[in-house]
């Protein structure tokens, strides 16, 4: 009983990590139809960032936020490049988030070195069910509902968050009351950015980060992200915590190296039930 509470509440932990990726993934594909592929590069720039500014005698509050801010940054540069010339297409826009990612391998190892790096989080444990948890946990599964649920706010209560809905479900009818969709999309990078940076800097005090983990990452939050088509966050959340949940069953009652087989099982599932659903789709309205 101990060991399942233990899966199943440090598995909804990392869940909410993925669904923060996921999230962050959604809100630029939304935008700007682009699968940017450098997401997960965000992660690992905030946590690497709040490890160091951590070392370097910043409290803790002031690091994490400062690293969030960095990966936005990170998250508007690529941005920019990747659709900052009208007229770019989305396939090419994904190349160019394809070329990024690699490009910040080599930005990462001059920096932070090789090696996994972590910093300490909320101290600590509790016990329920005589499991004895990470606070930790907690404050990753608190931060996600909270993030969630102001995202929400933002896209229905908010100017800026409206406009993005308009781009998302109509970029040429948004463009014709006057929204700049090219500016809509560089916040939608912004913002996709900020996610992928709070998602990193909750999930490394739980397990280190190295330049190479956006590998990991961005197949995690790309299977969670999915699950909603790319294009719904509600289903992003649930995708994320289920991969969460699932991966941390597998690696407690199995083996910790089939944690990413999980992930690209779902995502090859789903991906195939989609496209079965579009085909079926054409073959009705052929009809």
């Amino acid at each position: 009983m101990s060991e399942f509470v233990q899966y199943l509440i440090s598995g909804l932990a990392v869940g909410c990590g993925f669904a923060l990726l996921g999230s962050g993934l959604v809100t630029i594909h939304r935008v700007t139809r682009v699968v940017n592929f450098a997401q997960g590069m965000f992660a690992v720039v905030a946590g690497l960032t709040a490890g160091s500014l951590l070392s370097a005698g910043l409290p803790h509050g002031v690091a994490e936020v400062v690293a969030v801010l960095a990966a936005s940054g990170a998250g508007l540069l690529v941005g920019i490049a990747a659709i900052g010339r009208r007229g770019t297409s989305p396939q090419s826009a994904l190349i160019v988030t394809l070329g990024i990612g690699f490009l910040a391998y080599a930005v990462e190892i001059m920096i932070w070195g090789e090696d996994p790096r972590s910093f300490p989080g909320l101290g600590g444990a509790v016990e329920i069910g005589g499991a004895y948890l990470q606070k930790q946990y907690f404050l990753v599964i608190g931060a996600a509902a909270v993030g969630f649920a102001a995202l929400g706010l933002f896209f229905t209560r908010t100017h800026l968050g409206k406009a993005l809905g308009a781009c998302a479900s109509n970029p040429y009818a948004a463009r014709a009351v006057g929204i700049d969709v090219t500016r809509m999309g560089l916040v939608a990078f912004a913002l996709g950015g900020a996610l992928g940076g709070v998602a990193g800097v909750l999930i490394t005090p739980l397990q280190s980060l190295s330049y190479d983990s956006d590998v990991l990452l961005i197949t995690n939050g790309f299977a969670a992200a999915i699950l909603g088509g790319l294009i719904r966050l509600g289903p992003a959340l649930a995708g994320g915590l289920a991969l969460g949940v699932a991966e941390s069953m597998v690696a407690g009652y199995y083996k910790a190296s089939y944690q990413s087989v999980v992930a690209l099982a779902l995502m090859l599932a789903v991906m195939i039930w989609r496209a079965s659903q579009h085909t079926a789709l054409h073959e009705e309205a052929a009809r």
